[in-house]
C-alpha cells in the first residue's frame, strides 16, 4: 500500500521518514504570554519538529451556563463548567502573532488547532502551515470542511471516534479539498492509561484506511509513544510544559523538557531499528566473523592418520572449516602433519 506524505513547512511526513513530534502547547502558558514563547523555545531545544497551540475563545468553543450540562464531572476539571475552563485555557488571540513570529524567528514551525471558522480565518492570517482537528471536532464535519478548504495539510484525531465516524472525518476533509491529510489514533483521558490505547489499532488504521497515521498520547511518559513507532506511527504529539507541578489545566499530564528531548531521540532511535526486512551480514558484524565456531585439531596428528572424533572439536575462533562439516570431517585421513589448537582446513586431506 503506497501511503501519501504530509509535507508541514518542508518537513516530509511519512512512513519513510523519522516519526514527525508536534509538542502541544494547549493550555500549558497559564495565563502568562513569556512562558508560551519560553515553551516555544525549549520545544525546539529538545528537538520537536512543531509546537502547536489552540486558537479559541471560551464563546467560540461553548456557552456561558452552568446548568449540570455545562458541568465537568471527575477527573482533573471536576466542578468546574466548560466556559470557566476554556477562559482559563485558552490562548488569547492578540498573543498568536507573536507566538508565531518568535516561531519564525527561533526557527521551529508553529500550527493550531482551530475550534471554529473564525479562528481558521485568523491563522489562515498569520500564515499557518497546517491544521490540527481535535478529537473532540473530529465529528464537526463543517469545521473540517472549512478547514480542508484552506488547502493545507490537515491532521486529525480519533480520540472517542468510532471506525465509520472516522471514515466521515476523512470524507469530508477530502471532499473539501484536503490533498495532505493524516489521522491520530487517540485517547481522550487526560491523562490516559496505557492500556486504554490498544496500540495494535495503528496498523490497522493505516491499513483500512490508507493515511499517514501517528498518535496524540496523553499518557504520562514515553514508552506508549515510542512503542507507536514500531507499529507503524509517523506522527507523535504530546503536550509538553516547563513545569509538570506549575498547576495549570493540562500541566500534569504534559512532558517537561528533559523528557521531550529523550521523545525526540528514542523514537528516532526506534524507527532507525525498524529499518527493513535483511538477512545480509550488518556492518557492525564484520569484524566479529572470526570468533564464529569453526572446527579445531585438539590432539597432535601425523600424515596418514584417520581422524575420530577425539581428535577435533567445535570451537571458537572461525578459521577453520564450518560445524557443519563435523560428520564429513571424522574418518577422513591426514595428508600431512598437523598440531593440536590449528584449524581443520581442506587442504590438509590426502
Amino acid at each position: 500500500m503506497t501511503i501519501k506524505a504530509l509535507n508541514i513547512a518542508g518537513r516530509v511526513i511519512s512512513p519513510d521518514q523519522p516519526p514527525y513530534i508536534i509538542a502541544e502547547l494547549s493550555a500549558n502558558h497559564n495565563g502568562k504570554l513569556e512562558t508560551a514563547l519560553k515553551i516555544i523555545e525549549e520545544a525546539k531545544k529538545a528537538g520537536a519538529d512543531a509546537i502547536k497551540m489552540q486558537t479559541y475563545r471560551p464563546d467560540t468553543i461553548t456557552l456561558d451556563s452552568d446548568s449540570e450540562e455545562f458541568k465537568i464531572q471527575g477527573g482533573l476539571w471536576d466542578g468546574r463548567t466548560l466556559y470557566e475552563l476554556y477562559e482559563e485555557a485558552h490562548t488569547p488571540w492578540e498573543w498568536h502573532k507573536p507566538l508565531f513570529e518568535h516561531a519564525k524567528k527561533i526557527g521551529i514551525p508553529i500550527f493550531s488547532s482551530p475550534f471554529d471558522a473564525t479562528a481558521v480565518d485568523l491563522l489562515e492570517d498569520l500564515n499557518a502551515p497546517a491544521y490540527k482537528i481535535a478529537s473532540f471536532e473530529a465529528i464537526d464535519l463543517p469545521l473540517i470542511e472549512y478547514v480542508a478548504r484552506t488547502g493545507k495539510p490537515m491532521i486529525i484525531s480519533t480520540g472517542m471516534a468510532d471506525a465509520e465516524e472516522i471514515q466521515e472525518a476523512i470524507d469530508a476533509a477530502k471532499g473539501a479539498g484536503c490533498k495532505e491529510l493524516a489521522i491520530l489514533h487517540c485517547v481522550s483521558g487526560y491523562p490516559a492509561p496505557a492500556e486504554d490505547y490498544n496500540l495494535r489499532t495503528i496498523p490497522d488504521m493505516i491499513e483500512r484506511f490508507g493515511l499517514v497515521t501517528g498518535l496524540s498520547d496523553h499518557t504520562l511518559d514515553n514508552t506508549t509513544a515510542i512503542t507507536s513507532v514500531a507499529l507503524g506511527a509517523s506522527i507523535i504529539e504530546k503536550h509538553f510544559t516547563l513545569d509538570r507541578k506549575g498547576g495549570g489545566p493540562d500541566d500534569s499530564f504534559s512532558l517537561e523538557p528533559k523528557e521531550l528531548g529523550e521523545l525526540c531521540r528514542d523514537s528516532k532511535t526506534a524507527w532507525q531499528a525498524l529499518g527493513k526486512v535483511d538477512y545480509g551480514r550488518k556492518s557492525s558484524e564484520q569484524g566479529n566473523i572470526k570468533f564464529r565456531r569453526s572446527l579445531y585439531f585438539v590432539k597432535d596428528m601425523k600424515a596418514g592418520d584417520v581422524i575420530t572424533e577425539h581428535c577435533v572439536r567445535s570451537v571458537r575462533p572461525g578459521f577453520g572449516l564450518p560445524p557443519k562439516n563435523l560428520n564429513w570431517v571424522i574418518g577422513q585421513n591426514i595428508g600431512k602433519d598437523v598440531s593440536a589448537n590449528t584449524p581443520v582446513k581442506e587442504d590438509i586431506f590426502t
